[in-house]
């Protein structure tokens, strides 16, 4: 199916003009004048659920600040970037010399891995988001891969007697992609304080605003004290800007320095504008984090009705399993107009399902229960 038809979906799906059913029938907060405003495109296919993007984005504030500054597309951006620097900097509490900013954070995550791993070794977990090791592997470097636990955790403590003088560089993914999973606040923190004094520690922060649990720190709080830690986050996410390409690590001076001589792309103008104006853009914002939280819990509704085992997530996604193998489920899918995640191995019969409107998500219930009811 190469297109989709917004009334013919509705009408297969027996939703036919209302959001009042929502996927499975719980009750929603969210308005059909709400989703109207923040997303006006009409829905058509493929259905997008498999990469984890904020269907919401730009916002309008985000698109007319672009828009605005078109004028200065014949310019280089790094002579223009200065405040945005200086907003980020205030959001995470440090001084301006402790951001770099790169073209979305798999860019941060790449530099990252050659500028560390070269001549040495990449400890993480599998599987988890696989950027920063695929590419450092490009250049020589090897990766010891460390399973998660029988709970998909990373598993901190065999890491940790894992680093070597081998061991250039320890890559975390909290919350983790593709599970969801967020590793206990005081575990991790301790965790990521003592293996910094043997080795650098990168914690991928991409999914950081979906974090449900109150008051848990973020390792820009070890950056702060001055340890061997790199944090990165990204606009891709809760403000929608994936394709834009604009993220940012946090670390001490000196490391910030090295891994901003080494950025490859740098951000563009319109990425710089548009991340101005998310920063300032409060009613996207918590649009964009409740609207996820709703859609989030009409999956898990019919994923309980169909029995399905899944993680509790702190993400934009749900990671569930089928039972079926993710190759042959991807297919189902796609022929039925619907792009899910893709395989994460050796966990093949488990599907990553992203959040996204409550048309596109309410469509995404109606199928899985056709496909695995």
């Amino acid at each position: 199916m190469t297109g989709i038809s917004r009334r013919s979906w509705l009408k297969k799906a027996g939703m036919g003009g209302s959001l009042a059913l929502f996927g499975t029938g719980i009750s929603t907060q969210l308005s059909a004048e709400e989703v109207k405003k923040f997303n006006p495109r009409p829905l058509e296919g493929p259905i997008r659920l498999g990469s984890n993007e904020n269907p919401y984005g730009p916002s309008e504030k985000m698109r007319k600040a672009m828009m605005d500054n078109f004028d200065l597309g014949c310019r280089y951006p790094w002579a223009y970037n200065g405040d945005l620097v200086k907003m980020i900097a205030d959001k995470e509490g440090v001084t301006e010399d402790h951001i770099v900013m790169v073209a979305g954070s798999t860019e941060g995550l790449k530099v990252a891995g050659i500028t560390f791993g070269q001549g040495g070794e990449i400890i993480s977990c599998a599987p988890t988001f696989l950027s920063m090791m695929s590419y450092a592997e490009l250049w020589g470097t090897d990766i010891n891969w460390v399973p998660l636990t029988k709970d998909l955790d990373f598993d901190l403590d065999e890491i940790e007697k894992r680093v070597s003088y081998q061991t250039r560089l320890v890559f975390l993914c909290n919350p983790n992609n593709p599970t969801g999973k967020l590793l206990p606040a005081d575990r991790v923190k301790d965790f990521c304080n003592t293996v910094s004094k043997k080795t650098v520690v990168f914690s991928d922060e991409a999914y950081y605003d979906y974090i449900t649990e109150p008051n848990y720190p973020s390792m820009v709080e070890l950056v702060k004290e001055g340890k061997d830690v790199i944090v990165s986050r990204t606009f891709s996410k809760a403000y929608g800007l994936a394709g834009i390409r604009l993220g940012y690590m946090v670390a001490r001076p000196a490391i910030a320095e090295k891994l901003r001589d080494r950025v490859v792309a740098n951000t563009n103008i319109m990425a710089i504008e548009a991340g101005k104006a998310a920063l300032l853009d409060k009613e996207f914002y918590d649009f964009s984090i409740r609207s996820n939280k709703e859609v989030k819990a009409s999956i898990t509704k019919t994923l309980d009705e169909l029995k399905l085992p899944y993680l509790d997530s702190h993400a934009n996604f749900v990671f569930f399993q089928s039972g079926r193998d993710i190759g042959e489920l991807n297919k189902t899918f796609a022929d039925r107009g619907i792009i899910i995640g893709r395989p994460f191995p050796p966990l093949n019969d488990w599907c990553r399902i992203s959040t996204g409107t409550p048309e596109e998500v309410a469509i995404f219930n109606q199928t899985l229960k056709e496909v695995l009811g």
